[in-house]
This record gives structure tokens, sequence and C-alpha cells, in this order.
């Protein structure tokens, strides 16, 4: 299993189906979320939970498993809260995402996974991603293009300013990257892969996902290609070669090789030793 703070994929699927339940955490993604909210009618949120949780628990899987509870303030919140544990599941998904409500949710001790989908949640996303607990954002464009009135292009560019939001409150959180919106489309791959490389650009390093399809082209997108990899061994090999002399910059293919370049090149090696897990 890889940790969370290394994971690419998030596929969600609705709690309450236990044949599409079983099918995800056979599709290889780096975490699978069992949602209690959006994909489970009100008279079906006890069952739903119930069923989510038994099916996770007992599940023989390389994923990562979590639960989407019902946002704070609805009448399923607190029971969802109080069905997951650390035997259960390996963590909780906490739509519409508040300074408050992060800390109630990681006030059981399983790490939080939040997601901003509300004005006021974009205004305190760095407050909701520096709650203990809280180890990763992720961009809820529906409902927050939905409240902000914004149109979809074929570039992306609306959802710049709250993308660039979520880089940069991480970041200074200190917590992992975050997680790039759902590719609504599930027969365009070629769009979702063009989505992943805008969203790998400016910062992200995951992608939710809403069916097994989408699997695949998101852990190849954010996972670092042969000729990246080769490219920063050859980095990190020149530095050290030449801090080793008592050089501390070197030139390599005439590029100026200091330790910003360095560090970067360090982190997608990192980052390939981390995707391997489910590359192989």
């Amino acid at each position: 299993m890889p940790p969370l703070t290394a994971a690419r994929s998030f596929l969600f699927v609705p709690g309450s189906d236990e044949r599409k339940l079983g099918k995800a955490l056979d599709a290889g993604a780096d975490v699978v979320i069992a949602d209690l909210e959006d994909a489970v009618l009100p008279e079906e949120k006890g069952r739903a939970r119930t069923l989510a949780t038994e099916v996770l628990a007992g599940a023989a899987t390389e994923s990562i498993r979590l639960v989407r509870v019902n946002a704070l303030g609805t009448p399923w919140h607190d029971d969802d809260l109080a069905a997951l544990s650390a035997e259960t599941v390996d963590g909780i998904v906490l739509p519409k995402a508040s300074p408050h409500a992060a800390q109630r949710a990681a006030a059981g001790g399983l790490p939080v996974v939040a997601i901003v989908e509300t004005a006021d949640g974009l205004r305190s996303a760095h407050a909701v991603a520096s709650v203990p607990g809280v180890e990763a954002l992720v961009l809820g464009a529906v409902d927050l293009g939905l409240e902000l009135g914004l149109e979809p292009r074929s570039d992306g560019q609306e959802l710049l300013f709250a993308r660039s939001t979520l880089v940069v409150d991480s970041a200074a959180a200190g917590i992992r990257p975050p997680v790039d919106q759902v590719w609504v489309d599930v027969r365009d791959l070629a769009g979702l892969e063009r989505d992943c490389a805008l969203a790998r650009s400016l910062g992200f390093r995951g992608k939710a996902c809403i069916h097994p399809a989408q699997v695949e082209v998101v852990n190849n997108a954010f996972s670092p290609s042969a000729d990246e990899v080769a490219s920063a061994q050859a980095v990190v090999t020149a530095y050290e070669q030449a801090a080793a002399e008592g050089r501390g910059a070197v030139a390599l293919d005439g590029q100026m090789i200091d330790l910003p370049v360095v560090e970067r090149a360090r982190r997608v090696l990192a980052n390939a030793k981390r995707s391997v897990l489910h590359v192989e």
C-alpha cells in the first residue's frame, strides 16, 4: 500500500453498491473512496454506511481505503464519523471542508482528505490544510464552479485561480500537493490525459476519478516518465560529483546545475520510487 502522501489516483465509488465497490478495489487505484454523500440517496444512507465499512474492512487490496462522509450539518455526518475507525478504513474524505469541520473529522485520529468545493472553503483552504490530521486537499470543481458561476473552457483557465490557491496553500501548510478535480466525461480519456498534464504543470500530484477506466491514465500522468527519471539522475550524479570535488555548481548539457535544480531532480527520483508500487 502506498502512503497517502504519494497517492495519485483517487477513485470514488458509490458506497451503496457492493459490486462497484468490489470492482473499484481491484482497479489498481492508489486510493478507493466509498462515497456516502452525493452517490447515495437519503433513504439509503444508513445501509450504505454499514455496507461500505464492512466491504472495506474485509477487502484484500493494495489500495488505500477511504470513506467520503456526509457534510457537517447534515443529519448523517455524526453517525458517519462514529462508524469509522482504524480497524475498518484508512481515512476520511470530508466534503465542503471548513476549518471547523476538518477539526471535528480529524478528532478521531484518522487521516483526513478535505474537499475544497465552496467559495468559503477556497478562502479558508490554508486554514483547512493546517489542521493537524489533514493530509491532502482535493479540488471539488463541480460544486465550486456552480457557486461561482464559472463556465467551462477548453483550456481549463476558469479554474486557474482555484487550482493555484490549493497548490500554494498546501505547500504553505506543509502537506502533500493537492488532488485535482474529477474529469466527468469517462469516455474521453484523451481529454483526461490533457487535463492531468495541465494540473501537474500547476503543481497537482493526483486526480480524482469516477470510473476504473480513468485510473491507469491518471497513474501514468502523475508518475515521472523514463526520460524524466534519467534526466533527474544525471543532474544528481553531476552535482554530487562536483560537490565531491569541492565545486558548488556545475554545467550539464549547457544548463547550470545549482542546489534548487538538484532538489527538484531529487524530488522526481523520490516520486519515481513511490510510483513504482503501482506501475510494475
